[in-house]
């Protein structure tokens, strides 16, 4: 199976996570996007740079991140 075919039903796919993370701050804000994912990143002092530093280091994280920009981008 080519790399293609394995990644042509992932959504994400193709999509920087700091293309993500610049989409969800800019639709909900950092503080909005601070209580919906509990990060302290997203809440004391945050920038783009430091949250994909942590986000990039902490899958946990990125996979909420995830699963929120792809919910909203299922509600446009």
């Amino acid at each position: 199976m080519s790399e293609l075919e394995k990644n042509k039903n992932n959504p994400l796919h193709g999509i920087k996570l700091k293309d993500i993370l610049e989409a969800l701050v800019k639709h909900y804000g950092w503080k909005k996007l601070g209580k919906i994912i509990d990060i302290r990143c997203f809440m004391f002092d945050p920038t783009i740079n430091s949250s994909l530093k942590f986000l990039r280091k902490t899958p946990w994280a990125r996979t909420k991140v995830e699963e929120l920009y792809l919910a909203m981008i299922d509600a446009k």
